[in-house]
């Protein structure tokens, strides 16, 4: 399974999002699933579900949740390990970035991703190799 683009947590809690000032990126998020082979990592699961706990604004269910844990079944997913956080400090460091952003980089490098889509992150921007597009602007 190849995946052309790696998503941040911020596409699948937009996709999931049932706040209607998030209409207009809940349609870009779900076209994104729904029409790009995608990869994510278990980081990105994890802030997903930390998220949508955590903002009850987004109306997220326990069954979005699900749904998504179901979604996450049938792409690749990264794991978190020790090579992939020695790898992420490197990028943190050599570009300034958080540590969980440059995990967010380091996995998409890892999955061979050369695109990562998030809000979070330089627009354009170009980590190693791993250029970051931010689908809502």
């Amino acid at each position: 399974m190849t995946a052309e683009v790696f998503l941040d947590s911020n596409v699948l809690l937009y996709s999931c999002s049932a706040a209607p000032d998030d209409a207009r990126k809940r349609q870009v998020a779900e076209d994104l699933i729904l029409n790009r082979p995608f990869a994510i990592s278990a980081q990105v699961l994890q802030e997903f579900i930390a998220n949508a706990l955590r903002k009850p604004r987004l109306g997220i269910t326990e069954s979005n949740i699900d749904a998504t844990l179901q979604l996450a079944a049938m792409v690749r997913v990264q794991p978190v390990t020790h090579e992939l956080v020695v790898s992420s400090v490197m990028l943190r460091r050599r570009f300034q970035l958080s540590q969980w952003d440059a995990t967010i980089i380091a996995a998409a490098a890892e999955l061979g991703c050369k695109t990562v889509y998030s809000e979070d992150m330089n627009d354009g921007q170009d980590y190693a190799g791993v250029r970051v597009v931010n689908p809502f602007k």
